[in-house]
Formats: C-alpha cells, structure tokens, sequence
C-alpha cells in the first residue's frame, strides 16, 4: 500500500488499484466510516462478496457524495475503466444495449467501491448465457409496521414450498428490514419462465400464511409481507450477500443459515462486526453453486393457478404489456361496467392523501409523524396497512412518497388533502414539461424499491 496526495495505491491480488479521497466520510452519524474503510471491509469479505457477483454483470449504483446522500445508477461500464475489468453488452426490455462492468475478482471489487459502490447489484445471469437466469430470487418486504418476526415467518413457510418443489433456498438479511432467499436453478429457463415460477412460489406461500403474506402487486391491495416476484423480472437487480446498505449503523445484507433465521437480528450484521463473523463461521453460502435445482415442480404450480383462474399478475410498469395480464392500473382507478346500465361508473377510489416526498426516508417518516399528530383522531383508525410507504425510482433519482389510505377513517374525520411536509419531488420539474397524456399515464404506475 502507497499514499499520494489524496490517493491511496494498493496492491490487490496482483494490481495496482487507486482509492481516490482514501479519508472521504461515507458514514458519520452512528458510525464513521470513511471510503477506505469500505474497501477494505469488501476485501475482507471478497470470497463471500464474490459468490454473488462474479462473472455476472452488475449495474453500478453509485454514492459518490457517501451513503448519506442521493445515490444514482450507472449500467454502462465508466470509460476509463482498467484493461484487466472485463465488460459485457447487456439489453434491456426497453431494446437498448449497454456496456456493463463484470467484476471477478477482489481487485474489480475494490475497484467499484472505490466509485462509490457501497451496494453491489448483480443481474440474475452469468456472461456466458445472458438470456437464462441461474438464480431466482425471492424479496420478502415487509409493509409498514410490519415486523422482524413476521418476515422471518414469511421466509421460513417460502423454504417449506421450495423443498417441496425439490430446490433449495439460501437466506440472507436484505440489509435493511427485509429478508432475500436465493435460488440456484440450471439456466434453462427465460426470464418470462423464472418470473413465472416466482408468481407461483409467492402465491403459494400466501395460500399457506394469508394473514402474514401477500403477492398482490399494488400497495393499496397489500398486508404483512410482500413477497415481490417482479425482482425476477428481466433488467431488475437486488442488493447481493455482504452488500453494504446506506442506514446510519452501515449495517449489511448479511447470508445466514437456516437455522439463524428465527433467532437473528438484522442489526447484528454491520460493516464493523461482519468481519469477525466471516473469519469465525466463514461464508453459509459457499456451497450454493452446487445446489442448482430445476423449477419444473414450480412452472406446473404456475400452470395450476393459470388452470384455476389466477392469470398473470403486474409487470413493472417500464415493460412491454405481457399476454394474459390483467389491467396495468391500480384498483383505486380501475373502472368496471355494470350489465344493467349502458353507462360506464367509476368503481370507488381509495380515499387516499399524498403526507410527504423526500429523497430522505427519515424526512418523509418525520413527516408522516407530523401529519398523525396534527390528525391524531383519524390517525387513531390507520390500520398497519393504511400507510403506503414508496420507494420512488427515476432515470437517475431515488425517493421516499408517503400516502395514507383514509379507507377505516369515518368520513366526518377524513383530512383534506394538504401540500405534502416535506415536499420535495426531485422529477416534479421534468414531469411538468411532458405531455399531460404521457403525465397521466406514468401517475397509474406502480413504484420501485431498492
């Protein structure tokens, strides 16, 4: 290792890597972490980090400002990028190609954190095949007031249903309040097939716990634990095993055993004690590429439901319309025909109010607190699954939207809706120059979480 200036050179497994600004605060409220401190947790970490990314192409979501601030996302590969870090063209369900990084060993490991990559975002594909998926994944997350218990319930009923398909799940904490399960599946299928076979998996694990589960798409429709099956769609991606989140303990997405699922804390697994945990118990997922499984039982799961009346269920909303879903618009706006009338009548919307916008999660929760004090006997009704908390995605922004669903608060107590507190929308400005038409069209779509 060398310093220069305001660089750090080190040797990494043979090459020289620059970490630029060594001393950059990326943490600093509960702990303080600077941008070489990061890398050298990845470093520590790199057998078990590597497992989930290497020889994948991985989208770039960069903190370059630390993990307080906005991130944004890059999928096309930096242009000076060093000789030895392959690339590999991508497309997208939009048609577009895109040069993206593919990172294999500890030096391209180091080397993207060094760009402000404190969470690693592998696709679901390998180099060699990029048309059929290797894993499928399983995101269990939690709605608001949901708790730690519930998902590990959640997890727990989802290994059940894939033993009894014949696969094998590997657990790991999301990072944040969730719970991921990774799949290792022979590359056969498309990505239409996996997302197919992960609809069916979260239906039957709803079957199985419908007071604690659900696989409804819309928030408005949903309770407990979502388990989002579109993560399995093509050109989405999920924080990897050992990635670093942006919380204030800097805690990570932490692969656990199975029988640590019931007993775990989510707060445990921070960059500060990870280490110590690695080098006592080494990696719980190291034997995951030996346990590739066929998602035949599940896909005849899919065709039962299919034989059953359950069709297809909502894509994201930047896809192409897929044949046999249903209406791409959330039931609040829907509109039904009543046989008797030739008239068409609006089915009753949600009563819902907008409460904050913020690229701060804490700002816009504040927030949410200052609206249910300030209504704190129609606050008193809100049920768990009352308050919608979005996870807003743009081309290259991220925030927080918090709605209320008014729906069990007496009418004579129901709120006007109020300019949100906070208020800040970081696309209101490029959404007001499109055209209404288009405007209209995005507002009905769904949002995205990280």
């Amino acid at each position: 290792m060398s310093k220069t200036d305001d660089v750090e050179l080190l040797q990494v497994d043979g090459r020289e890597v620059r970490i630029t600004h060594p001393a950059k605060l990326y943490f600093s409220r509960e702990v303080k972490l600077s941008k070489l401190d990061l890398v050298q947790y990845y470093l520590v970490v790199a057998p078990g980090a590597l497992l989930g990314i290497r020889d994948r192409p991985i989208v770039l979501k960069r903190f370059v400002n630390g993990a307080e601030a906005e991130p944004f996302y890059q999928k096309r590969a930096p242009s000076d990028h060093p000789e030895w870090l392959r690339t590999v063209t991508l497309s997208f369900p939009s048609g577009r190609t895109a040069e993206e990084v593919v990172v294999d060993d500890a030096a391209g490991l180091a080397w993207i954190v060094n760009l402000g990559c404190i969470e690693l975002h592998p696709h679901p594909v390998c180099t060699g095949d990029l048309d059929h998926p290797n894993e499928l994944r399983i995101d269990l997350d939690p709605g608001p007031g949901v708790g730690w218990e519930d998902v590990r319930r959640v997890a727990i009923e989802a290994k059940a249903v894939l033993e009894k398909c014949g696969l094998q799940g590997w657990p790991k904490t999301s990072g944040s309040r969730g719970m991921h399960v990774n799949v290792r599946i022979h590359p056969k299928w498309t990505f239409t097939e996996v997302r197919r076979a992960a609809l069916a998996l979260s239906r039957a694990v709803e079957r199985r716990v419908p007071n604690l589960a659900t696989s409804k798409w819309w928030k408005e429709e949903r309770h407990g634990v979502f388990l989002d099956y579109n993560q399995n769609a093509k050109d989405r991606t999920t924080a990897s095993a050992y990635s670093v989140r942006p919380l204030p303990d800097a805690r990570v997405s932490a692969p656990l055993r199975w029988n640590e699922v019931m007993e775990c804390d989510p707060g445990d697994f921070t960059v500060l004690t990870m280490p110590a945990r690695f080098e006592k118990i080494g990696d719980p997922h190291a034997g995951m590429n030996d346990a590739a499984g066929s998602l035949d039982a599940l896909l005849e799961l899919a065709a039962k439901d299919e034989a059953e009346g359950q069709g297809d269920a909502p894509w994201p909303p930047h896809f192409a319309k897929a044949a046999g879903e249903g209406k791409r618009v959330a039931p609040s706006r829907a509109r039904t025909i009543v046989k008797k009338s030739p008239e068409k009548k609006p089915r009753t919307k949600m009563p819902l109010l907008m409460v904050a916008n913020s690229p701060h999660e804490a700002d816009a929760l504040a927030g949410l607190e200052r609206w249910k004090e300030k209504y704190a006997k129609a606050a008193k009704f809100l049920a768990v699954d009352d308050v919608l908390v979005d996870r807003m995605r743009g081309s290259s922004t991220v925030w927080t939207r918090i709605r209320v669903n008014l729906r069990h608060v007496p009418e004579d107590l129901r709120p006007k809706q109020e300019k949100p507190d906070p208020d800040d929308d970081p696309t209101r400005e490029m959404r007001a120059k499109r055209p209404a038409k288009k405007r209209a069209a995005k507002s009905s779509a769904p949002s995205e979480k990280s």
